[in-house]
Parts: structure tokens; C-alpha cells; sequence
């Protein structure tokens, strides 16, 4: 019996990336008109989210079923944000973005997909009140930083551990202001914690220091009073930055 082999469809990253020049050489198939699209791409993001105001991006499987504990978890921390008046942003997707976006829509916040074209298609979840879809991941991951105060991450796969890496890459080099980035559930974690302690801090890779930028908790209410503390002490330096020095009489 003859195997029935899906060939994943090529998707716009997946040309951008191959190496070998295309069969197809008109100009549409050419890098120079990929960096139009990129740039086109790049002004859409730009232009839809720059007026969301304050805003969480949560992370994490897709692949996480409405029975496990994290889903139920997702949907109360969606819900915790909307009632602090953030917009809640996530990859759009099933799982524990499904769950984030439908507890913050629940709760009457401002749910906010950025999905992805896949080789095999994914189906946007139900919960969102705007989706943008992108066709390069570095442009997305580009808008899950800069429209967010803080990183809500539960557990997942490759796609998940990149943008936790990403994340606090950034702000660990000063690359974006010190703002939250919560991990969510400890047993889930604990490994990679232990391996960032030792060998990674023992051997010199990294300071210890830096593996405090994350915050570990169970308490869908302690990982939203980390990101509600958070922009209140920055809302808070930012009036003493605008007041400036009083001058004496």
C-alpha cells in the first residue's frame, strides 16, 4: 500500500528562507519584492495595534485541551487583565491562547489575535475581538514585544520557549525597559530553572542575577498583581521623569 505523504505548503517564511534560487524567477518571487511585503507588513502591525494601550502578551501550547488545569488558569488570568483594563494579546491560536483571549473577552476587555501562516493550517480561536495576521514570524514577534508591558508565559514547546528566550534576551540586555515576565506553573519550569542555575550560572554563561528577571507562580492572582504593580511603579516614574528637577527660590 502506497503511503499518502502531506507535503507541508511552502509558506512565505519558508521561501524567504530557503537558500536555493527559485524556479520562479519573476519578480514577485524575488527577495527584493519579499522586502516590500516585510515593510508592508511591518506599517499594517504598526498601524493597527499602536492605539491598544496598556497591554499583557501570553504565551504557550496551542496544543493545551480545555480540561487541563493550565487552560482553566489561562482563562481566569485573561479575565484578571481585562477587569485591570489591559488589552490581552496572544498568537491567536487554540489552547492557551484560546483560553487567555476567551477569559479577557469574557471579563469585557480587549481580546487581540497575531496568528501566523502555518505549512498546515490553524484555526483562529473564537475569542477575538481584533486579529491581525502576519506571514513572517519575525514581524509578529516583533509586535508581541513592543505593544506589551508584560510577558504572561505557561508552558509549551519550541515555538513558546523562543519567545520566552526572545523576551527576556531583550530585556536583559537593556534592549526594553524592565518590565515583568511571568512564568506560569513551577513544577512545569523548575527545570529549566535548575539548568539556568547550574550549569548555565555555576559556569559563567549567564549572571545569576538574570534568572531572577523571571517570575515563577502557580496564583492566577499573584502573575496579574506582578503586571498591575509593574505599570503602576512605571506610571509612577514616569510622572517623576516629566516633573524634572524643582528648582529652588
Amino acid at each position: 500500500m502506497k503511503e499518502n505523504h502531506h507535503r507541508p505548503r511552502a509558506t512565505e517564511d519558508r521561501k524567504l528562507l530557503q537558500a536555493a534560487p527559485y524556479a520562479d524567477t519573476t519578480f514577485l518571487e524575488t527577495d527584493a519584492w519579499r522586502a516590500l511585503r516585510i515593510i508592508g507588513e511591518f506599517v499594517e502591525g504598526f498601524d493597527t495595534l499602536a492605539r491598544l494601550g496598556p497591554a499583557v502578551t501570553v504565551f504557550g501550547s496551542a496544543r493545551t485541551l480545555p480540561d487541563d488545569p493550565t487552560y482553566e488558569a489561562a482563562r481566569q488570568i485573561g479575565a484578571r487583565l481585562a477587569e485591570h483594563g489591559f488589552t490581552v494579546i496572544t498568537g491567536g491560536g487554540p489552547g492557551i491562547m484560546e483560553a487567555a483571549n476567551k477569559g479577557c473577552q469574557g471579563a469585557g476587555g480587549y481580546s487581540v489575535g497575531c496568528s501566523i501562516e502555518l505549512p498546515h493550517e490553524q484555526e483562529s480561536n473564537p475569542y477575538l475581538d481584533l486579529e491581525i495576521r502576519f506571514r513572517y514570524f519575525f514581524v509578529r514577534k516583533m509586535m508581541f514585544v513592543k505593544y506589551a508591558q508584560g510577558f504572561v508565559i505557561f508552558p509549551g514547546g519550541y515555538g513558546t520557549l523562543d519567545e520566552l528566550f526572545e523576551s527576556v534576551t531583550l530585556v536583559q540586555t537593556g534592549k526594553i525597559e524592565h518590565f515583568p515576565i511571568v512564568l506560569f506553573g513551577s513544577s512545569y519550569w523548575r527545570g529549566l530553572l535548575d539548568w539556568l542555575a547550574d550549569p548555565a550560572a555555576r559556569e559563567g554563561k549567564l549572571d545569576p542575577a538574570d534568572i531572577r528577571l523571571l517570575k515563577v507562580t502557580d496564583d492566577p492572582d499573584e502573575a496579574c498583581d506582578v503586571l498591575v504593580e509593574s505599570r503602576i511603579r512605571r506610571a509612577e516614574a514616569r510622572t517623576e521623569r516629566n516633573a524634572g528637577p524643582r528648582r529652588g527660590r
